[in-house]
């Protein structure tokens, strides 16, 4: 069986309108049954907290539950239980990120405006927050360091885990020893949208949390885009995606290499090379297809460059960046021979990968930044996570009465001028005559 081809070939410029719409717009056409099944799902935990949860495990993960929480005795067996090398690159990793996310750490702030004004902002952590960890075909532990780490870093006062049960009633091994491992308070058994839902209003058995965080399947993406009314999400994501830009100094091979590692995440994984010259372009485009009828995830990496991979040329860098900002990737990898000098062109990009060397595999394990990125364009907006996302700022201002006095003729008027008289009357009350 050969090697289907990368779905777009070519010239970036003269790349069709229609093209380029739709690797720029990934979002994708909701789903409005995934969205109606979402809806009925968080309503029924709603309505019927544990047991609707029970029911559900049973229906969708042929798990029969007792309780939903998973005893800490559990997930430290887990720990102990894995591979050696893998515990130890799994605390390397989270060693790594928590060292990378306490020097994020916000500082409080006073600043006069004026003699007798003082206005403070001061970061806060979290009361609780909830950790969605994929189960069944995606699991991935290194997420759990990713979504539990920070959060402890910022001194969350308590972080509960949610993952889906095997068939034996429990989540992923690799899970709960990450868990364990990041120091998560609770794990619960649960998956899909109930979790989110559960999480975002409480059950008998789980908590009520701040703010839910962790990747998951559409049902779990679009659970946490309906809960927004009651608890703060990380960014929206979906399908992995990743942007190479590379110069004639860059490995082809390496670029490919790059290119199938975030294409054998998901069918739906975009995966983009911008090449200087079209002999490069097309180098690259060979080493792909090469690589890629060799893949261990055949199946998955063809049906994803088929659909949505490009390689495309252009004839100089300055050529590339418009495009960049345009695509705004999740993962931005800058092959150039002088990439450094590049980064400060660089605008929209959940992460950015300097140098060819700088592979996208260590920032999704290693480097202590972190995976939980902004997709689908949304890089123009968002931020990935990291560990502002679980403070929340207190504001608060002091005005001495000689300020006060000071105040209160120009805030009248501009209370009049809104209609707002009780406003200027309470700011009027303190001038001094």
């Amino acid at each position: 069986m050969s090697t289907p081809p990368l779905k777009y070939r070519g010239r970036l410029k003269e790349l069709a309108p229609e093209s380029r719409g739709r690797l720029l717009d990934r979002s994708g056409s909701a789903d409005a049954r995934v969205a109606q099944r979402t809806a009925e799902i968080i309503a029924r935990v709603r309505r019927e907290g544990d047991r609707a949860l029970r029911e559900m495990a049973r229906e969708f993960d042929r798990a029969e539950l007792g309780a939903l929480e998973i005893p800490r005795s559990v997930c430290e067996a887990a720990l102990a239980s894995l591979e050696p090398g893998v515990r130890e690159a799994l605390g390397r990793a989270a060693r790594n990120i928590a060292r990378a996310h306490a020097a994020q750490k916000p500082q409080a702030i006073e600043v006069e405006t004026e003699p007798g004004i003082l206005v403070g902002r001061r970061p806060d952590p979290l009361g609780r927050v909830g950790v969605y960890a994929p189960g069944g075909r995606a699991v991935y532990p290194s997420s759990v360091l990713m979504g539990v780490v920070p959060a402890k870093v910022a001194g969350v006062g308590e972080v509960v885990v949610c993952s889906p049960p095997g068939p034996d009633g429990v989540p992923s091994a690799g899970v709960l020893a990450a868990a364990a491992l990041a120091g998560a308070d609770r794990v619960f058994a649960l998956g899909g949208a109930g979790a989110v839902a559960a999480m975002a209003y409480g059950t008998e058995s789980v908590p009520r949390v701040d703010r839910i965080v962790g990747p998951g399947n559409a049902y779990v993406a679009a659970a946490k885009l309906q809960v927004v009314d009651a608890v703060a999400i990380d960014a929206p994501a979906g399908p992995s995606e990743i942007l190479v830009v590379a110069d004639g100094t860059a490995d082809p091979e390496a670029v490919a290499r790059e290119m199938l590692a975030q294409a054998e995440h998901d069918p739906d994984a975009c995966c983009v090379t911008v090449a200087v010259g079209e002999a490069q372009a097309e180098a690259v485009a060979m080493a792909v297809e090469r690589l890629a009828a060799r893949a261990q995830r055949k199946e998955i990496v063809s049906r994803s460059l088929s659909e949505r991979g490009a390689v495309l040329s252009v004839d100089s860098l300055e050529e590339a960046w418009p495009f960049v900002a345009d695509f705004a990737p999740e993962h931005l990898l800058i092959a150039t021979e002088n990439p450094t000098q590049a980064l400060p062109r660089v605008r929209n990009a959940g992460t950015v990968f300097v140098g060819q060397h700088a592979s996208v595999a260590y920032g999704d394990y290693m480097t202590g930044a972190n995976h939980v990125l902004p997709t689908a364009g949304l890089a123009r907006a968002y931020s990935g996570l990291s560990v502002l996302d679980f403070y929340r700022w207190t504001t608060y201002q002091r005005v001495t009465r000689e300020a006060a006095s000071r105040l209160a003729d120009d805030v009248g008027v501009l209370a009049d001028s809104e209609g707002l008289f009780a406003h200027a009357e309470a700011a009027r009350a303190w001038r001094q005559s």
